[in-house]
């Protein structure tokens, strides 16, 4: 297994470099009929995308996709859509003097200790661009979703130690650290800020709400709903963890304050996030996933060369300050893409609208 695919029967598979020619991804199994347009994928990747504020990356990419097939007359065939999205922004020079030298809480390390060979430019197939392709696909999983009355909405919950309270969804895509709490956004802004003047970085957590999903959608056991969106959520780049619903506080919790009691008509509370036994109970689905600092930063470091030998470094070139508010797009992409494939292995979603 070359663990490049992800899904069931709603797959995806990415390519691709952070500087080679271009990046993208091929998605099979989606449902033939759906009206789609390049316009629709790239709504979402212009959300994604390097460059467009003072607390992202300094690198500029268009993130223009191309649609090569399994769309025609603006709908979906069916067929493997492929996706494509070409590199124009590449300073590769910017890494050819740590080509010999593994960088601290990168992939470099383990990159090389299982193929014996890396692209340092920029992390190659380990870099955060390899998540543009994600977001493509999981713009298809989106227009599936909407067929269901099903949506995913994620922000900002935390940077640092500024956490948000309040939850206004219509504020998330206002503010460049994609926060929903108004009164929060610009302390958040400030510890970014603060973090990349002294040349350092910073974390946070992203929360995701799925609005709209059926009760009884996931599986006992192995392919539980929680397992699925745990393992899609933790396989984007510098997520160190993840919870669902109340998550890690249930610990100082007595089992008759984290039941969620029942009336006629549904649940009184959420503690459990919208799952129970691995299977939607109809509530919205919440789930958050904690983003680490930004391994790349400008301050003397202790590391070694691909020969073992000692070195210090200091990393330089465009690096975001805090992975975060980017990460908020590409959590929404997996989650749509792990409700989509769970549509599909149900049965709820056929081959066709």
């Amino acid at each position: 297994m070359s663990g490049n695919l992800f899904g069931k029967l709603f797959q995806v598979m990415t390519f691709g470099e952070s500087h080679g020619p271009a990046i993208g991804a091929v998605v099979d199994g989606m449902v033939a009929g759906i009206e789609i347009s390049e316009e629709d994928i790239q709504k979402e990747l212009d959300r994604r995308r390097p460059g467009q504020s003072k607390v992202t990356t300094a690198r500029r990419e268009s993130d223009q996709v191309e649609i090569l097939s399994g769309i025609f007359e603006g709908k979906t065939t069916g067929t493997p859509i492929a996706l494509l999205i070409r590199n124009s922004d590449q300073h590769s020079s910017d890494y050819s003097n740590i080509k010999d030298v593994f960088r601290p809480g990168h992939a470099d390390y383990t990159y090389f200790a299982k193929y014996g060979i890396r692209d340092y430019r920029g992390g190659g197939r380990s870099s955060g661009r390899e998540t543009a392709g994600r977001v493509a696909a999981g713009a298809l999983a989106k227009k599936l979703l909407e067929h269901f009355g099903i949506s995913v909405v994620a922000f900002t919950k935390s940077v640092g130690n500024v956490h948000g309270a309040i939850f206004e969804p219509d504020f998330i895509e206002k503010n460049i650290v994609r926060a929903a709490d108004p009164e929060q956004a610009g302390n958040m802004e400030k510890a970014i800020l603060e973090a990349a003047q002294a040349h350092d970085s910073i974390g946070g957590v992203v929360e995701c709400h799925i609005y709209g999903l059926p009760a009884g959608l996931g599986n006992p056991c192995f392919d539980k709903l929680d397992a699925e969106l745990a393992k899609a959520l933790m396989s984007i780049g510098g997520v160190k963890g993840v919870e669902i619903g109340d998550g890690f506080d249930v610990v100082s919790k007595l089992g008759s304050e984290n039941n969620d009691f029942m009336r006629s008509g549904g649940f009184v509370t959420n503690h459990a996030g919208g799952i129970l036994g691995g299977i939607s109970n109809g509530n919205t689905v919440i789930l958050r996933c904690a983003v680490k600092p930004t391994p790349s930063i400008a301050q003397k470091q202790q590391t070694v060369t691909v020969a073992d030998e000692n070195r210090d470094i200091e990393i330089h070139g465009r690096h975001d300050p805090c992975l975060v508010p980017r990460v908020v797009v590409v959590a929404e992409a997996m989650c749509a893409l792990v409700i989509a494939d769970m549509l599909r292995v149900s049965g709820l979603a056929g081959d066709k609208i």
